[in-house]
């Protein structure tokens, strides 16, 4: 349908397709109005009244505590990632020892929530830059990935937001991301593909337009880098 000379889909069209609309996760402009102890207060109620229409029995000891415990894991936990407060700080620091080539941080674990089904996503990224002037913490790497897995996602967007917000703290283009994940709205329900995965990647800069850099990047990953007890 057409609101505004823009089409529309209804949720039937939409059915359990994945689609992002945006490349900026819809959070409405009160979103943080509401303290997070008023949050859990309301998610627990809810929680509570969804258990009860699924008729279970909400007074057996292994139950009573559910729907806090759901409440307080969506607010401090699993979606912490859409407060702003929360969000890491991403000090860079001058590349005084004049690296110029790429760094690459793989195998990051990844644990983000599907935003169409509210089910797990689970996987790696892979990130890389190459300074401009500017280096980052390792750490900070990984923060920047959970931070933005911390909340109900879509996997193509969870690609592009980690990529902008390292552009944006290191002041360079020069930046890529590659995550391979495996989405449980697909392996355990719907068609119930347990092997299958989803990449998606983002190129930045060198990354984007000189396909050396890209491949070399993308041979990077593929390298077998465990190590026996770590």
């Amino acid at each position: 349908m057409r609101i505004n000379d823009k089409i529309v889909l209804t949720d039937e069209e939409i059915g359990d397709d994945h689609i992002s609309t945006s490349d900026f996760t819809p959070i409405r402009d009160d979103a943080f109005d509401k303290s997070d102890e008023e949050k859990i207060s309301i998610i627990q109620e809810h929680v509570k009244e969804i258990m009860l229409t699924l008729g279970l029995d909400l007074t057996d000891d292994s139950l009573r505590g559910t729907p806090k415990r759901i409440a307080k894991s969506y607010v401090n936990e699993l979606f912490y990632g859409l407060n702003p407060k929360n969000k890491p700080k991403a000090s860079t620091f001058d590349n005084k020892y004049n690296y110029s080539e790429m760094l690459v941080e793989k195998d990051i674990t990844l644990y983000s929530t599907c935003e169409h089904h509210f089910l797990p996503i689970v996987g790696k990224a892979h990130i890389a830059y190459i300074s401009s002037g500017n280096v980052i913490g390792l750490s900070k790497m990984n923060r920047i990935v959970e931070y933005y897995a911390k909340r109900p996602q879509v996997q193509e967007r969870l690609t592009k937001q980690i990529v902008k917000e390292l552009q944006e703290a290191l002041g360079t283009d020069d930046v890529a991301c590659v995550i391979d994940a495996k989405h449980l709205c697909v392996n355990s329900r719907g068609i119930k593909d347990v092997n299958s995965s989803t990449v998606t990647s983002e190129f930045g800069g060198k990354f984007k337009y000189d396909s050396n850099t890209k491949d070399e990047f993308l041979k990077y990953i593929q390298l077998d880098t465990s190590f026996n007890g770590i």
